[in-house]
Order: C-alpha cells, then sequence, then structure tokens
C-alpha cells in the first residue's frame, strides 16, 4: 500500500472515530509526553548537579533497584537519601551524561510504567583513565497525583559497562 494511500485511510479512520475516542487518544498522548519528561528532567537535573530539580521528579519514598550496578539487595527508601547519595558519588569533580532512549509507556489508571534503555558516562580524573561508562534498561514507575506525575519506583538493569571501576566507586568531593 502506498503511502498517500495509507495516509488517507489514516485520516478517515480518525475521522470516523467517536469525539471521545480522540480525547482519549490525546489524554493518553499528553500523559506519555508527561511521563517521559519527567524522566528526561531527572537525567538533565543530575547532569547539571541540580539536585532539587531532581528532587521534585520523586515521591516521598522510592523503591529503587540497582542491584546490577552496584550490588546489594532492593529498598525503598526516602527520596531525599537517593538523591543524597547520588549528590556524592556525582559530586564537583566528576562529570556525568545520561542519555535514555526508546522509550515505551504503560498507563493504568493514576499508576504509570517507563521502560527505557539507557547509557550514562562518568568521567573523573585522579587514578588512571578517568571514564566508566554503562548500558541498560531503566525502569522508572510513577504515580499520578496533584497534577504531576511522579517516580515511586526506579530500576536500572546494567547489560554492559566499561571503564575504571574508581570512577564509578569513587564519590566525588
Amino acid at each position: 500500500m502506498n503511502q498517500t494511500l495509507r495516509a488517507g485511510l489514516a485520516a478517515l479512520t480518525l475521522a470516523a472515530a467517536p469525539a471521545a475516542a480522540h480525547a482519549n487518544t490525546l489524554e493518553q498522548l499528553l500523559a506519555e509526553r508527561a511521563i517521559i519528561a519527567a524522566a528526561d528532567s531527572i537525567d538533565r537535573a543530575v547532569d547539571a548537579k541540580q539536585w532539587a530539580t531532581a528532587r521534585a521528579h520523586f515521591a516521598p519514598m522510592v523503591a529503587i533497584d540497582f542491584t546490577s550496578l552496584i550490588g546489594g539487595t532492593p529498598a525503598v527508601v526516602p527520596a531525599d537519601a537517593l538523591i543524597q547519595g547520588w549528590a556524592a558519588n556525582l559530586g564537583a569533580r566528576k562529570t556525568s551524561l545520561h542519555l535514555r532512549t526508546n522509550h515505551q509507556a504503560t498507563i493504568t489508571g493514576d499508576q504509570a510504567v517507563l521502560v527505557s534503555h539507557g547509557y550514562a558516562w562518568n568521567r573523573m580524573e585522579g587514578n588512571g583513565d578517568p571514564l566508566w561508562e554503562v548500558w541498560g534498561v531503566y525502569e522508572h514507575r510513577l504515580e499520578h497525583a496533584d497534577g504531576t506525575w511522579r517516580v515511586n519506583g526506579f530500576t536500572f538493569r546494567m547489560t554492559h559497562e566499561r571503564g575504571n571501576q574508581w570512577v564509578k566507586t569513587t564519590p566525588s568531593p
């Protein structure tokens, strides 16, 4: 089927659908965009060391699972403690870049799950190779309250890493 015919059929289908279906589709798209924007904003804030901005995207308590990255066990922690940990590890001397793509949001009422592929890069001078990088899958679990989507669960499943483990594990002053 050629592109013109396909576009025409899609337009006819949308035109024939009830107005309520359009509203649900638009609401769904707006919610998905808001969910992705929240996760993206966390990445930007962390890289810019804007900890209050990052914190604003989290519910008061967060279920975290970074076991594939740092060991340990999954836990439920205060969002303030999560942000304090990130701030200590990614202090002034450590540069980071977080990227995510291939977002897939699933929304059920006031709950959502955002799955995306991610890449993070850290750089800190002081002990050999200054670089460490990691690839994996992010899962953000969010709740919608007071008109805002906030993260109440956060998992990172590492698929590959390379570089200097010292950069990964050494907190930056």
